[in-house]
């Protein structure tokens, strides 16, 4: 048991001094989801420190989005993985807020189409990646094909897999490993990826489908899968346990925050977000003597005319 509370580890001292608000995990190592909170301790007492600390945020993230353009040598990929009704698309519109559209791309992996079942399970990766100076986000992401794939290993037959491939412990390791490859590739290669998955309880997630219900205006949102899958919780949370464990690095960890209250779930992922991108230590590119000397002629010019 201690064995797996040592491979929880809370970076949140760094950023708060309110206690643990997330788990990070940069290791392969056993983890049990069950050990870890759905709901954190709250870091603001007020609606109005909660809004004053989101905008604070908003504006470091908006910089730092601005500094990464700037520099356009690096790029961020953001991945949000959780249950149904984690409140990934919520994260995305109140997050996200203060960065320029311009520069920031969300892409939505859902079922994989004819093209995509003709390459290998990475080859969409690639091709929503963000360009250099962007920010990317995932909402669900690549990791789908260790996760639904793994509770309905029936989707494996329509990847047009060699023959006689078999689905067993061998096959999973294999893609786990392909995965932090990729991942170890991409890193090099100037991507900062940043890894959330969002912990919610089987409670809650009924609560918020029952509200779905009440709503007529979120009767859209409901679906016969959100449903249906709930029978495969337990099968999901222990894929999410290996997921994450076999794919933890210390150059891409993953983040668990508990997110069973949206509000403080949204803050914390604000507050890893900013550190992360603090981190970069992005800035605008420096001139040189030569550019600074062109400069001054534009202005000089601009001046006259």
């Amino acid at each position: 048991m201690k064995k797996k509370q040592s491979s929880l580890k809370s970076s949140a001292q760094s950023i708060t001094k309110s206690g643990k608000d997330f788990y990070e995990i940069c290791s392969d190592e056993p983890l049990s989801l069950r050990r870890i909170p759905v709901k954190s301790k709250t870091t603001h007492h007020s609606d109005k420190q909660y809004q004053d600390i989101m905008e604070h945020n908003h504006a470091q993230i908006g910089e730092f989005q601005t500094r990464l353009y700037a520099e356009h040598s690096r790029a961020v990929l953001i991945v949000l993985q959780g249950m149904d009704t984690s409140g990934k698309d919520g994260t995305i519109k109140h997050v996200m807020s203060g960065v320029n559209p311009q520069g920031c791309q969300v892409v939505s992996f859902k079922t994989p189409t004819s093209t995509d079942l003709d390459h290998d399970f990475l080859w969409r990766v690639n091709c929503a990646l963000p360009i250099r100076g962007h920010i990317g986000i995932f909402n669900r992401s690549y990791y789908e094909e260790v996760l639904i794939t793994h509770i309905h290993t029936n989707l494996i037959d329509d990847e047009m897999l060699p023959a006689g491939t078999k689905h067993g412990a061998k096959f999973w390791k294999h893609r786990y490993q392909d995965i932090v490859n990729h991942e170890n590739y991409l890193h090099r290669q100037g991507y900062e990826i940043i890894k959330f998955f969002i912990h919610i309880s089987k409670d809650e997630q009924k609560k918020r489908l029952l509200h779905r219900f009440e709503d007529k205006n979120k009767h859209w949102k409901i679906s016969q899968s959100d449903v249906r899958e709930r029978k495969f919780w337990r099968e999901y949370q222990t894929a999410y346990e290996e997921c994450i464990g076999h794919t933890a690095s210390k150059s891409c960890p993953w983040y668990i925050v508990p997110g069973d209250d949206k509000k403080e779930a949204q803050l914390t992922i604000s507050k890893i977000l900013v550190h992360r991108l603090q981190a970069l230590d992005l800035d605008y590119p420096k001139l040189t003597s030569d550019q600074e000397q062109k400069l001054d002629e534009l202005k000089a010019e601009l001046l006259k005319s």
